[in-house]
């Protein structure tokens, strides 16, 4: 039987939380370097105040939680991709280059998918620990979408489907 005494960091992790810890570690390090690339092709300031924001407050903290959790388990860490160069945006030629409204609706599908994940996580651990970091991150990823939802109406970037008004 499992050592399930109430003091979460005692408590083994199951194979579900490994398997999603490191995968959730993997992909974060991916995003990392992919908002890299972003924040190089944003033109708009406030959307690339809003992103490096995210970066640094979010996804990046993120990731050191995941990582010092399994560090303390001792469990291989995931390979990170490198950093990309800043470079100026005007120095990316114009068809190479992401929009500004493709840059907020890709971030926003982060936020979407990185809830999901999270619930999911959430989902399936039974140490309580790991359920409290998850929801933090859920919690977190709604408000920056709730930023970006702002900020794409401010914009007129936002693409609403069809109303219907029958």
């Amino acid at each position: 039987m499992s050592k399930l005494n109430g003091n979460p960091q005692e408590e083994p992790l199951h194979s579900g939380e490994v398997f999603h810890l490191w995968s959730y570690l993997y992909g974060s390090k991916a995003v990392l370097v992919t908002m890299q690339v972003l924040i190089n092709h944003t033109g708009d300031h406030d959307l690339k105040v809003f992103l490096e924001d995210l970066v640094e407050s979010g996804f990046t903290q993120e990731e050191q939680q995941v990582e010092a959790i399994i560090k303390e388990t001792g469990i291989r860490l995931p390979p990170a991709p490198p950093d990309r160069p800043n470079v100026e945006v005007q120095d990316i030629p114009a068809g190479a280059r992401f929009n500004d409204p493709e840059i907020a609706g890709l971030v926003q599908k982060e936020l979407t998918t990185g809830k999901i994940l999270c619930s999911y996580i959430m989902g399936i651990s039974f140490r309580e620990d790991i359920r409290t970091m998850f929801g933090e991150f859920h919690t977190q990823k709604e408000e920056y979408e709730v930023k970006l939802m702002g900020i794409t109406k401010e914009k007129g970037w936002i693409v609403s489907p069809p109303i219907n008004l029958k």
